[in-house]
Formats: C-alpha cells, sequence, structure tokens
C-alpha cells in the first residue's frame, strides 16, 4: 500500500498555557529582556514542532510562529515598515515590529531605543480581521513610492531551526496576491494609487526568498493565498497569473504547494488549477459543495492537499464522512497525489485536551482541538491507505453516535418560543426622532456626551482575587466584597473626572462572551482552550453544544448596584447574540441563524428585566457583526438579515425612553452600512481613531440617522493621545456629523489597559470634549 502523505498548514503559537502571552507581555513591562522573550519563542517552536512529528505528521509547518502575528512578519520581511518608525534599514527587529503593531507611548520619547520615531509620528497600523475569524492581523500599508527589500531572517532562522532538530519542515508565506489584497494605500499625495503596481516590486523579494530556502535544502514550500475564496477583480487575477510564473521559476529544487483556505474557489476554480505549481491545498470542510468539481477539473501533474479536518472548530471529525471524500480523491488521483490535511490553520482552534480535567465528559467525548486533529489527520491517512487500527474508526464511529443520541442538546420549548416569533418582535413602538426627543429629556446628557465603551482594566489584583475564588480559596462572600468594592471605586473615579454617562466596569467578568456563556444552559466552558485574537491577547471562546436558555438574570444585580452609586445614567453592559455566536465554538448540526435566534431570545430577556430594574441605557456590543459575513457577497444579504434580525429581537422590546447602545470593533463599515441602519440602535460607537476617522465616512456618506461615538482614543496601543489629538478627531467627526448626534468615547473596552494608561488619557477625552462644548456655545 502507498502512504498518505500528511501536513498541517500552521500550528498554535500560544503555548499550552499561554506562554508566549505572558512572556510578550512581561517584555512589553520590561520585566524580561528580548533574549529571553525569543528563548521562550524557541523553545515554543521546538515543542510544536516534536508534537506534530510525534503524532505522525510527515511535514511539519514552520515560519507559522510569530510574536505578534504573521501578516506583519511578512511586513517586515519585506522592509515595508511606514515611514514615521525612522527605521534606518538592515534588519527589521523585534523592537520595530511592536512598534508597528502597537504603536508608542509620547512619554517614552521613542518607540523603540530611537529606531522607529517618537512622539505623535509612531501611531500603530491598522488592525482588523483576518477574513471571517475572530483573530486580527495589521494591515500592511503602501505608498506610490513603496519599495520592498529582503530585511528579516526569521523564515530561515527557523527552517535551520527545525533542520537541526532533524526535521522535515516546510515552510509558510503569506502568498504575495493576498499581502497586497490586504493592504492599505495610505498616501495622501496619490490616494487612488493602485498597490497591485507594486507586484513587479514584490516579487524579487519573494523569488529571493523561495530561491534561499531552496538553497538551504526545503522540499515543499508552503504559500498561503486564501483571497481565492473571494471575489477577485481581473487585476487580481492577472496577478496571480504573474507571480507565480516567476515563482515556480525562483523555487529550484523546492517545490511550491499554494494553499486557499475559508470557502469555495467558484469563480477562481480554473485559475487556482491552472497555477504552475507542484501542489495545491483545498479547504474541503467550508467547501464540501464543491469538492466534486474540483476533483472532476483537478490536473494530472499537481498534488491535492485536502483539507478534510475542521482548522476553525472544536468537534471531532466524523471519519466515516470524511473518509467517503477523501476516497473519491484517491480513486482519481492515486495515493501518490493525495495529501491529507486540516482544511487551516490549526492557529484557530485551542492547543490540547489534555490539559482539560474539568471538562464535562460527556461533551469533551465529542471534541478535538489541535493536538487530537493532529492525531485525526494522520489516522485518516492511515484509514484511507488501509493501514489504519479498524478499532480506531469503530471508536470514532461510537462517539459520533453518542453525541447525535444525547438528551442534552435539544429543548423543546425553546424550539417553540423560536417558532411563535413574529415579526412585532423586532420592532420598536416608535421611530428614532421620537425616541431621541424622549431619551434626550430622560437623560439630560450636554452636548458631545463622554462615556466608555464598558470594560475598565482588569488589573493583577482582579485577576488574583478571580483565581483565588475559583480554587476555593476566597469566600464568595468575599470575593463579592472585593467585586462591589473596585466597581464603587471606578464609578466614583468617573464622576470625579466628569464622565457624563459611566459604566460599572465589569471586574465580575472574565470575557464579554464567556461570561454569559457560563451563565446559560446549552454551553460548556474549557479550562485552557485559548485562541490567539491578537497580539498578546487570547481569548477563550464558550462551546455552545445545544439549544440556549437563560435560568436567571445575568447582570441586572451589579448594574443595578453600579447605578446606586452615582447620580448619573449607568450603562448596562451585555453582549449581542451575534457576538455571542461569532465568538464561539457553534455546534454543527443546525443552522447558525437558528443558534443566534435562541441567543437573542436569552438576551431580550436580559435587556427586558434591566429595564424592569431602572436602567434606562442599555449597551448590546455587536462587535463581531461584520466578521460573520460570508466571504461571497452573493451570500452577504442572507446572513445580514438574520443578523440584524437577531439583534432586534433583542434590543426592540422596550420603551421609547430606554436608550439603546451598540459597538463595533475594527470593521470596513462602507458594504453593509444599510444593515447597520437597520438594526436601530439609537446610539452607535465605532473605531475610527487608527484610522483617523476614516470608517466614519461609511457614516456620513449614507447619512446615518441615529448617534454615534466614532472613537477618539486606540486603546489597543500603549500610547497616551493628548487633548488635541482627541479634540482634533472629534472635531473631524462634528464637521460631517450634526453636533446633537454626536458621542466621544474610546475605540474599545478598556479590560487590557492598565490605569496608568487609562487614567489620563480619559482626562483628556473629558477635557477634549469640555472644550468642543465650550467652542460650540460660543459659536450658539
Amino acid at each position: 500500500m502507498s502512504k498518505i502523505r500528511t501536513h498541517i498548514l500552521g500550528y498554535p503559537r500560544i503555548g499550552e498555557q499561554r506562554e508566549l502571552k505572558k512572556a510578550t507581555e512581561l517584555h512589553w513591562k520590561g520585566e524580561i529582556p528580548k533574549p529571553a522573550l525569543e528563548s521562550v519563542g524557541k523553545e515554543l517552536r521546538k515543542h510544536n514542532w516534536k508534537k506534530q512529528a510525534a503524532a505522525g505528521i510527515d511535514l511539519v509547518s514552520c515560519n507559522d510562529f510569530s510574536f505578534y502575528d504573521q501578516v506583519l512578519d511578512a511586513t517586515c520581511l519585506f522592509g515595508n515598515v511606514p515611514a514615521r518608525f525612522n527605521w534606518q534599514g538592515g534588519k527589521v527587529g523585534l523592537e520595530t515590529l511592536f512598534a508597528i503593531a502597537r504603536g508608542a507611548r509620547e512619554t517614552q520619547g521613542d518607540c523603540c531605543g530611537g529606531s522607529c520615531g517618537s512622539g505623535s509620528a509612531g501611531f500603530a497600523s491598522e488592525m482588523t480581521k483576518w477574513f471571517d475569524t475572530n483573530y486580527h492581523y495589521i494591515v500592511p500599508e503602501f505608498k506610490a513610492d513603496t519599495a520592498f527589500k529582503l530585511s528579516d531572517s526569521k523564515v530561515f532562522d527557523e527552517f535551520r531551526e527545525a533542520k537541526t532538530l532533524g526535521l522535515n519542515a516546510k515552510p509558510v508565506l503569506i502568498g504575495p496576491v493576498t499581502y497586497l489584497s490586504l493592504g492599505k494605500v495610505q498616501d495622501p499625495a496619490n490616494p487612488e494609487f493602485d498597490r497591485f503596481e507594486l507586484l513587479d516590486r514584490l516579487l524579487p523579494v519573494y523569488e529571493e526568498v523561495i530561491a534561499k530556502l531552496a538553497d538551504e535544502g526545503a522540499e515543499w514550500i508552503q504559500i498561503d493565498e486564501p483571497v481565492l475564496a473571494l471575489d477577485l477583480d481581473a487585476r487580481q487575477k492577472e496577478c496571480f497569473i504573474e507571480s507565480y510564473g516567476r515563482l515556480a521559476k525562483a523555487a529550484g529544487s523546492a517545490k511550491l504547494l499554494v494553499a486557499t483556505y475559508f470557502g469555495e474557489l467558484r469563480d477562481n476554480l480554473a485559475l487556482f488549477l491552472g497555477l504552475p505549481v507542484a501542489a495545491l491545498h483545498y479547504d474541503a470542510v467550508r467547501g464540501e459543495a464543491e469538492a466534486d468539481a474540483l476533483l472532476a477539473a483537478f490536473p494530472d501533474d499537481k498534488i491535492l492537499s485536502l483539507g478534510i479536518v475542521d482548522g476553525r472548530n472544536i468537534w471531532k471529525n466524523h471519519f466515516d464522512a470524511s473518509l467517503a471524500v477523501l476516497k473519491k480523491a484517491k480513486a482519481k488521483l492515486g495515493a501518490e497525489r493525495l495529501w491529507v490535511s486540516a482544511s487551516s490553520s490549526l492557529l484557530h482552534t485551542p492547543v490540547t485536551l489534555a490539559s482539560e480535567k474539568k471538562l464535562d465528559a460527556e461533551i469533551k467525548d465529542w471534541l478535538a482541538f489541535a493536538d487530537e486533529k493532529l492525531v485525526e489527520i494522520v489516522a485518516l491517512g492511515k484509514l484511507l491507505a488501509g493501514e489504519g487500527d479498524e478499532a480506531e474508526l469503530e471508536a470514532n464511529r461510537a462517539s459520533q453516535k453518542r453525541r447525535l443520541e444525547s438528551t442534552r442538546i435539544h429543548n423543546p420549548a425553546v424550539k417553540a418560543r423560536l417558532a411563535a416569533v413574529t415579526p412585532a418582535d423586532s420592532q420598536r413602538a416608535s421611530a428614532f426622532p421620537l425616541r431621541q426627543r424622549v431619551q434626550r429629556e430622560k437623560l439630560g446628557l450636554p452636548l458631545f456626551p463622554t462615556t466608555t465603551i464598558g470594560s475598565f482594566p482588569q488589573t493583577a489584583e482582579v485577576r488574583a482575587a478571580r483565581a483565588k475564588w475559583k480554587k476555593g480559596a476566597l469566600s464568595d462572600q468575599d470575593y463579592d466584597a472585593f467585586l462591589k468594592e473596585e466597581t464603587r471605586k471606578c464609578v466614583a473615579w468617573q464622576d470625579e473626572i466628569g464622565i457624563d454617562m459611566p459604566v460599572h466596569g465589569e471586574f465580575e467578568r472574565n470575557d464579554m462572551v464567556e461570561y454569559f456563556g457560563e451563565q446559560l444552559d446549552g454551553y460548556a466552558f474549557s479550562q485552557f482552550g485559548w485562541v490567539q485574537s491578537y497580539g498578546s491577547r487570547c481569548v477563550k471562546p464558550p462551546i455552545l453544544f445545544g439549544d440556549i436558555t437563560r435560568p436567571r438574570p445575568m447582570t441586572v444585580e451589579w448594574i443595578t448596584y453600579a447605578q446606586s452609586l452615582t447620580n448619573n445614567p449607568m450603562k448596562g453592559m451585555l453582549t449581542g447574540p451575534v457576538t455571542i455566536l461569532n465568538w464561539s465554538f457553534v455546534r454543527d448540526d443546525q443552522p447558525r441563524s437558528v443558534s443566534c435566534k435562541q441567543l437573542a431570545l436569552a438576551i431580550r430577556d436580559e435587556v427586558l428585566d434591566l429595564e424592569k430594574a431602572g436602567v434606562r441605557v442599555i449597551q448590546i456590543d455587536e462587535a463581531a457583526l461584520r466578521e460573520g459575513l460570508p466571504l461571497r457577497k452573493s451570500q452577504w444579504k442572507e446572513y445580514l438579515d438574520w443578523a440584524v434580525e437577531s439583534f432586534r429581537i433583542t434590543a426592540n422590546g422596550v420603551k421609547d425612553d430606554t436608550q439603546i447602545h451598540t459597538h463595533m470593533c475594527y470593521s470596513e463599515f462602507n458594504d453593509i452600512i444599510s444593515a447597520i441602519a437597520d438594526m436601530d440602535a439609537d446610539v452607535i460607537t465605532i473605531e475610527t481613531s487608527r484610522s483617523n476617522m476614516e470608517l466614519l465616512e461609511a457614516f456620513v456618506e449614507f447619512k446615518y440617522p441615529n448617534e454615534i461615538g466614532p472613537g477618539v482614543y486606540d486603546i489597543h496601543s500603549p500610547r497616551i493621545p493628548t487633548v488635541a489629538q482627541m479634540e482634533n478627531l472629534i472635531q473631524k467627526a462634528s464637521d460631517v456629523i450634526p453636533e446633537g448626534n454626536l458621542w466621544v468615547n474610546p475605540d474599545c473596552g478598556l479590560k487590557t489597559r492598565g490605569w496608568e494608561e487609562v487614567r489620563p488619557a480619559l482626562i483628556n477625552m473629558v477635557e477634549a470634549a469640555r472644550k468642543l462644548r465650550a467652542a460650540a456655545a460660543v459659536t450658539v
């Protein structure tokens, strides 16, 4: 029997206990030097590679590791450092990489030891979502005069590390068309510049990298081109043809594998199949419906890597279903031209189930994290080759049967309630103009009202108290008293500096999704199921396995306590159904739309209970609304219809004088602005500071009718913005948005920042709003 080769596209980089996060943050605080951080990275890479090899993976992946983000790594590799960081050439160092990602504190005078600029010039590059995942990448910046030059040795260093360990490593690169497609032109002198004109300057660096890897002994080089799952224009398609005609020649003794994932290829299928490379990787999970067409047209001179194990979700692979697809592929291609893999990088899944000692045993039996997926890939390869263990196949069948027959998944009452929903359940009693008038009378807010997005710093003391409480070392009473004192101090400080609409700080919450999932029936929780969101930020998505109900109020006690501490209107904080859905690992046995509407009904109950308790302002965060968009525009309407309906079901049972807020994070809004308007929130807060109010343009052009809070403070950077900087951003917003509809707030929640940053930044924000009020009063 011929062996079926196995590989993966990438592996989680954070470590089983988030070792990378912890080391990186210690380095940022100045508590460990750069060599110590680099040593942690080296040990993690070694550990990850050895795990892949031990599981039986034939080709381990290298250069999938990053200290921040793989797209930013490519930016540094190509020497595409924005001019404001004053990079002087040579190798792009780790501190410059961090400065591009995080910006620089103005008080430091420089952001990386003098190598990357100072003062206000050191603002961070824009960050946005990686396709439709909750991973964020740092957006490459392009200008008409952008030049590229090989400026980092990371990809070569890590290949040598793996080679030294005796491993057959496959370097991974972001493809040139994807890199250019995901970047933005940031050129005031030439804003209409076509970034694809840079291809001829970029390709020589790719050719140099690929040739050097071949010289180093790389057998295979993986080039990721996930933009093939998008709607491509003619220019992008031309770039593919030009790029791979050249890169194939540069490869020499190495062979190229082009990988696409996250969706079907559709009209890009012929382009993909025609690329002059040795192997092609296809996502057979997201592209399952297209698999037969792919096989029918697959060329005779290429290897097919079939991504049959889901790299995006945590459910155990259904061996029989996967083998049915794989056997078709084997019959068409033969064993020699078929590889077995995960659909995408395993970056999007937790590391291992081995550490999960508290996870419900029945539910744990249904799951597979990254390490378990390695085993699944190898098992499928062996079963396909006729070398597998039949007992392993039978065990998989038994697990699938137990899940299918579990009584914990379905709740007839939930299904009946959802079936009874009518259009009236998603309608406010009155149109926005009337609601706005009533709310203004009720709330009595000034012009340019100030607020925050919800969370305040989760300090070491807060985290330590939570850890002690979870271990039983702190009683429920003492923990409750601690949280109330933190809340009291937070509310008092907001009143002291003049925040017009305070929040309670969310000190009782571990995560904006997990906190709610823990209180909803139909959810389960891992102990160590962390995945990277951006940089050192990790999240632990809850596991939505069954029908959703809310057994009891979740936030009412905390919000009403906070309201008792101030005469200002306290904003109640909830996470919306679409965001809870998109930031969870979601069951795969029913449509996502059904699960979302079940969540909507549960959160609706919470909204109505808050209103009954006297809370007159309720924020329902939908930070992840846009990231759930299908990659193809032809599928957007269907998604937006049920997503917007879910939000409206959640929000629209309240009276006219209850003000509904929502918040959206780093997103491009232009294409979905009408859907955002259809949500009919009274106030929307959005990210705009990193983009210098660029994202506000969509709301202006659309003539968005409701109130808006464009962020004036980038909370993802340690920089403390000045009064003048925030005043300038608010002024830019007030030039295009009616002053009476304009709020002043940070971009996002303050959970990840320290008080030493938050205090001066919010004081400056309040002062900026006061100055603009005074100016407006003089004008009147």
